[in-house]
């Protein structure tokens, strides 16, 4: 009953004036807290104001009138009011703890956790500084001292089903899944409708293979609220992982609209840019949602508060007073056995040591897998930086006098593109990882080549093109695969349980790259195709039942769509000589894949559409010298292209042929001439820097003046 509360409170101060300066700190306190508690701001700030006129030591008065300012965004006064409430007492807590909140709030996270610190060392019994130092350590990479700082929380308070999901998120952050699974699951158990542990709960099932079970726990979550857009989103992302197309348009468009509202509003798009090149969008709408977590990234690098880097003076390498070689650093978390280095492997060591010094950075720790030993190496300096901070990481590069650093992640797992947004090079370029633009004002080129971006899309990248010769997409194969071309090495069909007599048709790309009309064009294909059947991998096996059924739907026998588990990379290469065609998929290409199955001797039917993630397969293909044959532009046409291919086994037999012939002398496989193409890149970027001009859109020559070996 706060308002009568108030009226008692102004009773006892107007009849007993004597009592005034005795008790009417409490009285004036009180009724302040209660306006406070009302969320009637101004009235509490005249009543604390009234009570230290009272009592001018009065601590709490001091303090909650802090509180009462900073809601009103009176920031400078509430600071004020903090400090005279330590200045009474230096080791009042809630005072020390509302000071850090305040320098939280303004990014200047190092104040904030010196405030924070301060709390702990007069008390352990509140929650709240433990909890906000947590969030430091995060932002900061620390996740160690983030994880002992949630485990403080559940001391204090073991039914906290925040401090959980805290917990549960730092955890899967760090690739503990198991644990978070756990610490959201308790979550739930203490507080059934918490929307956020289910949310949170169904991704680390989706990131564990589990995707029913992450299906079951979105949905759970959209029941508990309705308007919860990441969980939304996610779920879609989730569903379309498994091919559960019911409600596919309708979602879709219920998705774009909330991210062009959070655009609007200037909020973290709940759709990843990586998410999002492989969804049938705009692709302007894509460059907003990467411009947005571009923004993002900014934001984490102010927080380290670094002023400015100095860079090297722009001198021509190999000038007089340049340097002798160009410095070139590499940043990638992908340095092991990941597909970039699978594809990338022998690119560091390969480079020229007379013009190139390159630095490879690796974000995360080594997995003594053969690849990573092999690039460190061969690579001329290879730095472990996975236990530092990313402030430390720019600081090194930075002493390091990079010229040039390639982001090799792009918004991809275990990114840490605070680094870039910190500009510790003075030119920075987006490769490889990330299929797309990056959005970001200090990523200054995109190296890709001009059938995948041609200068016609350019207003849908933030980066400058560069145009590699031939294909920008880079593959090992020659120098880590070679086996493959060996004749007596050939697997037989009937190891995989394939039909002999059967026509194969092939897809071996993820299933999230799947949509309902390349589907149905497949099922098509089949039906025109007679004794045909379609191969398809289980990435994941939760999709395999419902593809089957859509098959069905459509009027195929089960049998005519066959499923075999992912398998290792060598014996990937190997078995994909086994089918006759490949079927790519346009909404998100056959990237690695489409390279792996090319080295195979398997060819494939591609339609390029507009966003770069469409037109990779396509550039594969021209760089064989045999695109032409492979290469439709519209799905009419990739479905009679298709069955023309099967229908005439003599044309596809010579297509096979002229593919398998090419393998060891096509620029697709020619690993050191692409890896000069990208040098005569390099000192093409560095030039343009030295001569004053901005960064600007250019194609690469094969005898570019700009390069020193071809002067």
């Amino acid at each position: 009953m706060p308002q009568e509360a108030i009226v008692c409170y102004q009773r006892a101060l107007q009849t007993r004036p004597e009592y005034a300066m005795a008790y009417g700190n409490m009285a004036a306190g009180n009724m302040a807290s209660t306006y406070y508690e009302q969320g009637q701001m101004d009235m509490a700030i005249v009543h604390y104001k009234q009570a230290i006129e009272c009592d001018s030591g009065f601590l709490e008065a001091y303090n909650n009138l802090g509180n009462a300012l900073k809601d009103v965004g009176r920031i400078d006064e509430a600071i004020q009011c903090y400090h005279q409430c330590l200045a009474l007492q230096p080791n009042h807590p809630q005072a020390l703890t509302n000071l850090g909140n305040i320098y939280m709030e303004w990014n200047m996270v190092a104040a904030a956790a010196t405030y924070y610190k301060a709390t702990l060392a007069v008390t352990t019994g509140l929650s709240a500084p433990f909890s906000n130092l947590a969030i430091i350590y995060k932002q900061q990479g620390n996740y160690a001292d983030a994880i002992s700082c949630y485990n403080e929380v559940l001391r204090i308070d073991p039914l906290a089903a925040d401090g959980l999901v805290n917990r549960g998120n730092t955890f899967k952050e760090i690739g503990r899944v198991s644990e978070a699974i756990q610490d959201y699951i308790h979550a739930i158990t203490i507080r059934p409708t918490m929307a956020e542990a289910h949310a949170n709960l169904a991704s680390a099932y989706k990131d564990s293979g589990l995707v029913e079970a992450a299906v079951k726990s979105y949905k759970q979550a959209l029941h508990l609220r309705p308007d919860f857009p990441e969980a939304t989103c996610n779920l879609l992302h989730t569903l379309q992982c498994v091919c559960s197309w019911e409600d596919r348009e309708k979602m879709f468009i219920e998705v774009e609209g909330i991210i062009r509202r959070q655009i609007k509003m200037s909020v973290l798009p709940s759709v990843q840019p990586f998410h999002a090149i492989a969804y049938p969008i705009d692709p302007l709408l894509a460059l907003d949602i990467s411009r947005k977590y571009a923004a993002h990234c900014s934001l984490i690098a102010s927080r380290y508060a670094l002023p400015p880097f100095n860079h090297l003076n722009p001198v021509p390498v190999k000038s007089e007073g340049g340097s002798g070689r160009l410095r070139i650093g590499y940043l990638s978390s992908d340095f092991g056995n990941h597909p970039l280095s699978h594809l990338m492997g022998s690119v560091f060591g390969m480079h020229n040591r007379e013009n190139v010094e390159v630095f490879c950075y690796a974000l995360s720790p080594n997995d003594s897998t053969e690849w990573r030993q092999r690039i460190q190496s061969e690579a001329e300096h290879f730095i472990d930086v996975s236990s530092m901070s990313s402030d430390m990481i720019a600081k090194l590069i930075n002493e390091d006098k990079i010229q040039i650093l390639i982001n090799l992640n792009g918004y991809t797992k275990g990114a840490r593109n605070e680094i870039f947004a910190m500009q510790p090079a003075p030119i920075q370029v987006s490769y490889m990882g990330f299929p797309g633009t990056t959005g970001a004002s200090y990523i200054d080129y995109l190296v890709t080549d001009e059938f995948v971006s041609p200068l016609c899309y350019a207003h849908i990248y933030s980066e400058k093109l560069v145009h590699l010769p031939h294909c920008y997409f880079v593959n090992d194969y020659k120098q880590k695969n070679r086996d493959v071309l060996d004749p007596n090495c050939q697997l037989k069909r009937s190891d995989y349980g394939l039909p002999e007599d059967k026509f194969i048709f092939a897809c071996f790309n993820q299933l999230y790259k799947m949509d309902p009309e390349i589907f149905n064009t497949w099922c098509n294909i089949l039906k025109r195709v007679p004794n045909s059947a379609l191969w398809l991998l289980r990435f994941p096996a939760a999709g395999e039942m419902r593809l089957r059924s859509y098959a069905v739907a459509q009027g195929l026998q089960p049998d005519r769509i066959i499923f075999t588990d992912v398998a290792m990379k060598h014996e990937h290469i190997r078995r994909s000589a086994l089918a006759d065609l490949f079927l790519d998929t346009p909404l998100c290409n056959a990237h690695t894949t489409g390279t792996d199955i090319l080295w195979a001797g398997l060819p494939m039917v591609t339609l390029p559409l507009e966003k770069m993630a469409t037109r990779v397969a396509g550039s594969l293909c021209l760089a064989t010298g045999l695109g032409e044959e492979m290469i439709v532009s519209s799905m009419k046409e990739y479905e009679e292209k298709a069955v023309s291919l099967a229908m005439n086994r003599p044309k596809l037999q010579a297509l096979t042929n002229k593919l398998k012939a090419v393998r060891m002398s096509c620029p697709l496989f020619d690993t050191a001439r692409w890896v000069r193409n990208l040098e005569r890149a390099y000192f093409k970027m560095w030039n343009v820097h030295c001569s004053g001009s901005r960064p600007q859109h250019f194609k690469v020559a094969e005898n570019d003046v700009d390069f020193p070996c071809d002067r």
